[in-house]
């Protein structure tokens, strides 16, 4: 099953994965991967009885990802608060969104222009992917 970590900790090693309105907790020794699972990837998993039996990060040529955010959502977010970067931040590129803040702070307001633009662009298909690299709705 394709779910979402919603938080993992370090210290205890467990975390918890969502899947459809429903939350599973796993242990890290259920984690396939090398690398140590983070919140917000997404993962592949099995269960048995409610409990995970084996769970590993979701490999984008292995299982298509299903899309999250919304093009429209995103679109009229850039072109109303495009000067704050709300669009950028609500898609998860935390970095452009605050530097589109400064950029409007610094420039007396006209980074309004980045953001709007920016907006017209989702709105038309140019900007298509979050920050995870699914597609928009």
């Amino acid at each position: 099953m394709l779910g979402h970590i919603e938080s993992y900790d370090e210290r205890c090693q467990t975390g918890v994965v969502k899947h459809e309105g429903k939350f599973y907790e796993f242990h890290i020794d259920q984690w396939t991967a090398t690398e140590p699972p983070k919140e917000g990837d997404d993962v592949d998993f099995d269960h048995e009885h409610g409990e995970i039996t084996e769970i590993g990060p979701v490999g984008a040529y292995l299982v298509d990802i299903q899309p999250v955010k919304s093009h429209i959502v995103a679109a009229l977010l850039g072109i109303v608060f495009g000067a704050i970067g709300l669009h950028r931040i609500y898609l998860g590129f935390w970095g452009i969104g605050i530097a589109q803040i400064l950029v409007t702070y610094l420039t007396g307001g006209f980074g309004v222009v980045w953001g709007f633009i920016e907006g017209v662009l989702i709105f038309t298909g140019h900007i298509y992917k979050d920050a995870k690299g699914r597609h928009l709705k």
